[in-house]
């Protein structure tokens, strides 16, 4: 990704991610910028840092993004010089922002774009917070067409689709035709339904057509929320920890759990589900497999390539 002034004609495009700290000492501010100016208790901040001590200290989620963007950038440009694409990196909640990231586009002379999160699933208090920020620094001589939603693109239910096939053959043979495949997400305060947000609906129609590609009857799946809070407000459920407990009653003996709603390893992938998730499937007996991120797959990549092209200013 260059910073070079764009050619022109050139088109921009804004990846947006969630953002995360870098080091334990950025998880402060991180998590105060995460909670609008406010700062954590003690104890939530503790158990945070602890959560990402677990993971090594750090997420991966700025260098995955970063791949993403190179390799978004080589496959939007593979047509040849007709028409050339530069990608931006921005982030939500930590550095490189999205502010930052749109005061560079208009630096570099982008006059269009399209702006991406990489957030399949559209809610009011997710992706439209996203775009809000990257609105909020607009300047008038750039013009962004955003994506709300990408969730039933079929180059994205076919890379996770083969996610899934990749992560069942993970499993012996006599226990293959008996794994339940249980779809997650990343849950919400219940009032994201308010005004019907399309969240939930989403995130089931991308299950669903999901699991008809991979000719899974409805017996052998199911659909759970991850990283839930426990806070003064409900949250959408139900959690995946509960779910698994429900499964394990119920006979289950092996669970392959697949994110539909993140496209890169950070913190809710690598703590709640490999380290959380994990421990009780293990005081469960179950045997749990998690299907691989989609990172920066060529598959997926070329999935983003065709969203992209497909929204053009």
């Amino acid at each position: 990704m260059s910073t070079n002034s764009a050619h022109k004609g050139e088109i921009g495009v804004l990846l947006m991610a969630h953002g995360s700290p870098e080091t334990l000492d950025d998880v402060e501010a991180y998590y105060t910028h995460i909670r609008g100016g406010r700062p954590p208790s003690p104890e939530a901040l503790a158990e945070l840092k602890e959560r990402y001590r677990r993971i090594g200290g750090r997420s991966p989620l700025l260098r995955i993004t970063r791949a993403q963007a190179r390799a978004l950038e080589q496959a939007l440009n593979a047509d040849g010089p007709a028409r050339r694409f530069r990608v931006y990196v921005g982030m939500l909640h930590w550095r490189p922002f999205i502010r930052e990231a749109v005061a560079q586009m208009v630096k570099d002379g982008i006059r269009e774009a399209v702006g991406l999160a990489l957030v399949p699933h559209y809610s009011r208090i997710s992706v439209g917070t996203y775009i809000e920020a990257a609105r909020q620094a607009l300047r008038e001589s750039l013009n962004i067409r955003f994506v709300g939603s990408w969730h039933l693109h079929p180059l994205f239910l076919e890379a996770l689709a083969e996610r899934v096939r990749e992560g069942l053959a993970r499993f012996p043979q006599e226990e293959r035709g008996r794994t339940m495949v249980v779809f997650t997400a990343h849950s919400l305060p219940e009032r994201a339904l308010e005004g019907d947000d399309p969240y939930p609906r989403q995130l089931q129609e991308t299950c669903t057509a999901v699991a008809e590609r991979l000719g899974l009857e409805h017996t052998r799946w199911r659909f759970a929320y991850q990283s839930t809070r426990q806070a003064s407000e409900p949250w959408l459920g139900p959690d995946v920890l509960e779910v698994l407990d429900e499964l394990a009653g119920e006979g289950v003996q092996a669970v392959l759990i697949c994110p539909v709603g993140s496209v890169a390893d950070h913190l809710e992938i690598l703590y709640d589900i490999d380290v959380a998730c994990r421990e009780r499937a293990e005081r469960l007996g179950l045997h749990l497999e998690r299907t691989d991120s989609l990172n920066d797959d060529p598959r997926f990549i070329r999935a983003l390539a065709a969203i992209v092209k497909e929204n053009l200013p």
